[in-house]
């Protein structure tokens, strides 16, 4: 039990002064720098105006470049090519077999041939996009009526029945990707509490259950991803992993404005670049050039191959992921070694 000591009166003069010593709130604070506000508002404009430039930019107009088709016969490849120009890269093919073969295995996105005079036969893979497919027949409908012949289109490499548009590798990409980030972002504030080796088998442990839960939501559950489960699983994990340690590695060097620039590279531009939503033969020359080098892009290029072409391409998009994967292990691994260094000098 607490007893009071002091009269009434004492104590009631004690309040006003203890009253005076404790500041009201805001009151005497330091206004905050303009930096220090003025960041996150410009980050948060920059991201939206370049998911939404990204994105539907990137659809307004889309133009074929270069897309590359096989045509047999002796004197159609040079006319095509002639007519056409350069938004097409013809591939002449000795036979109907050998153009199917590169059909099947990615190396083109159709086949041109004549199979009766006055009457041409295209074969598309609708694996290959919506967009891809309908530019490729939009074109040579264009030639055909040009040269006075008609043309019959048939998809011999069609979209899985439960993915109709063709957008599952986006979707599988994009929120693969975004568990990556959410996981490096997470992981990043572990650094006082956790030693980095540790840090670094958590990433490794936690994308490989990404991977796994993501292939077997998209394929056997969904049967979105006509893909082989374990090659599948291994692209995705190294999707996971390749975001997560560069969102790691971005946050760490760059401190808080790595974060707003892993969704600039990865989520915005990596996945609007990626080829599943515009095919990437009909993407501008700077997506174009990027495409295929950042993991979004690689890694639906791999969801594609084990999906529809036995995956004859594999080993590129493979090793694109684990590259991005490693380079930012590295990099994480010397950065105490070199701030060591720093701290001697």
């Amino acid at each position: 039990m607490t007893i009071s000591t002091g009269s009434a009166a004492e104590r009631e003069r004690t309040r006003p002064a203890a009253a005076e010593q404790t500041p009201e709130p805001g009151r005497g604070a330091r206004r905050p720098p303009v930096k220090v506000w003025i960041q996150p508002v410009l980050i948060s404009l920059v991201v939206v105006a370049a998911f939404i430039a990204c994105y539907v930019g990137l659809q307004r107009d889309p133009q074929p470049h270069q897309v590359p088709i096989a045509v047999t016969g002796h004197s159609l490849p040079g006319e095509l090519q002639q007519a056409l120009g350069d938004v097409v890269e013809v591939h002449p093919a000795a036979d109907a077999a050998s153009a199917r073969h590169a059909l099947e295995r990615h190396d083109v996105v159709a086949v041109l041939g004549a199979v009766a005079p006055g009457h041409l036969k295209l074969e598309i893979a609708g694996a290959a996009g919506g967009s891809t497919t309908s530019a490729v027949s939009g074109l040579v409908d264009a030639y055909a009526r040009g040269a006075g012949t008609r043309v019959t289109i048939a998809d011999v490499i069609p979209l899985a029945e439960h993915d109709a548009r063709g957008l599952a590798g986006f979707y599988v990409g994009f929120g693969v990707s975004l568990a990556g980030f959410v996981l490096g972002s997470n992981v990043l504030a572990l650094a006082g509490v956790m030693r980095l080796r540790h840090r670094s088998v958590l990433l490794v442990g936690t994308s490989a259950a990404i991977g796994i839960v993501g292939a077997i939501v998209v394929g056997p559950v969904l049967g979105a991803a006509p893909a082989p489960l374990v090659p599948l699983v291994l692209v995705l994990a190294l999707l996971a992993a390749a975001t997560a340690f560069t969102t790691k590695l971005l946050g760490t060097f760059l401190g808080p404005i790595g974060l707003p620039i892993t969704t600039l590279v990865l989520l915005t531009v990596g996945n609007a670049t990626s080829g599943a939503v515009i095919g990437a033969d009909l993407l501008p020359s700077w997506a174009r050039a990027v495409s295929a080098l950042l993991p979004p892009g690689a890694a639906v290029r791999g969801i594609a191959d084990l999906s529809y072409y036995h995956g004859s391409h594999l080993g590129g998009p493979v090793i694109t992921l684990a590259l991005w994967a490693i380079a930012a292990g590295i990099l994480l691994s010397v950065r105490p070694r070199l701030m060591r260094r720093r701290a001697a000098a």
